[in-house]
């Protein structure tokens, strides 16, 4: 326990946003903000404003201040990150939070400055950050201190990266700025192609969620869902199955796999062994899809497997790299 303030670690999501305190979530809300446009002032965050998507008038605005993973809106993602470690540590202070924030792979040193300065400015002490990859590796306990090669694929909201990992360093790593958006993004083209219907991405992330899979799978399960008839303009409902889901799908997986392709190819032969021994671990919150691991599997011949806690496996990695900055030091993103 710090003497001087929390600790805390902090998975900063394109989709979800999770603090961890300890060895506990203490926090897990949507990355979203509802913005009065007139007043440029905040109306609400988190679970809330994601409540308000397209159910407010054009006054206020819903919007999410990160995007593929990096932040777009530096200011709106500052006064989010304040209103959520006050949340976490109160309202009056005395003693600020030391934190570490993760960061996807291949960000830019503008991106990581954004963060570095977002996190200062929301009321931390002091700021490190992190490789997500590297994160869910402490997170899960992978042995990353021996020179035996582990290999993750993070699967998260706008961000695949896949990282080989090493002597607590990242020795192969790629990233592409494709995640589970652009899923739902698929399911509402496939929606309005095949049956004329206008639906929204949090219609499709629904029937992701709850009927979709990357892989055809024993039991079909069936959605209903609304949307708007092309045509006519008025409400319409339609049956969508796991098939149309997986169908619907498949096209921008192929584009997730790159990535994980792509570090395969670099990874040096002795890691490469290690990898095929021990398999790769699977985290994020894209980890969920079902049967995504056996995807995984059959597309790269390399065992798959899912982390314990695929989405809050960053955050707790993340509070316990505080705890080894000695040996991360030298691995850790610079600003």
């Amino acid at each position: 326990m710090p003497l001087f303030g929390k600790d805390l670690g902090i998975d900063l999501g394109t989709v979800n946003t999770l603090i961890c305190d300890g060895g506990e979530i203490v926090l897990y809300e949507p990355t979203v903000v509802a913005i009065d446009i007139e007043e440029l002032k905040i109306v609400d965050v988190g679970q809330s404003a994601r409540e308000m998507d397209g159910r407010v008038p054009d006054v206020i605005e819903v919007c999410r201040p990160l995007r593929d993973g990096v932040i777009a809106d530096f200011e709106v993602t500052h006064r989010l990150l304040g209103h959520f470690v006050e949340k976490v540590c109160g309202p009056s202070r005395l003693f600020k939070p030391r934190v570490m924030i993760t960061v996807p792979l291949g960000v830019t040193s503008v991106e990581r400055r954004a963060v570095h300065e977002a996190a200062l400015q929301a009321g931390s002490r002091e700021v490190y950050l992190i490789q997500e990859p590297l994160a869910a590796a402490i997170g899960v306990g992978l042995p990353i201190a021996t020179p035996s090669g582990n290999m993750v694929v993070d699967l998260g909201g706008g961000v695949t990266q896949a990282a080989v990992i090493a002597m607590s360093g990242i020795v192969s790593e790629d990233a592409t700025r494709i995640g589970g958006m652009k899923l739902d993004e698929a399911i509402v083209s496939y929606v309005r192609k095949k049956y004329g219907l206008i639906i929204g991405s949090r219609t499709a992330e629904e029937a992701k969620i709850r009927i979709g899979a990357a892989i055809p799978q024993d039991e079909e399960r069936t959605i209903e869902i609304q949307g708007q008839d092309q045509v006519t303009g008025l409400p319409r409902p339609i049956t969508l199955t796991t098939g149309e889901v997986i169908e619907a799908l498949q096209e921008t997986l192929q584009l997730q796999l790159v990535a994980v392709r792509n570090v395969l190819e670099r990874t040096p032969p002795e890691l490469a062994s290690d990898i095929i021994d021990r398999g790769m671990l699977i985290c994020g919150g894209g980890s969920l899809l079902r049967g995504i691991d056996k995807w995984l599997t059959s597309a790269t011949g390399i065992p798959a497997y899912l982390a314990e806690e695929p989405v809050a496996c960053i955050a707790k990695g993340a509070v316990r790299g505080l705890g080894m900055l000695e040996r991360l030091r030298r691995t850790l993103p610079q600003v």
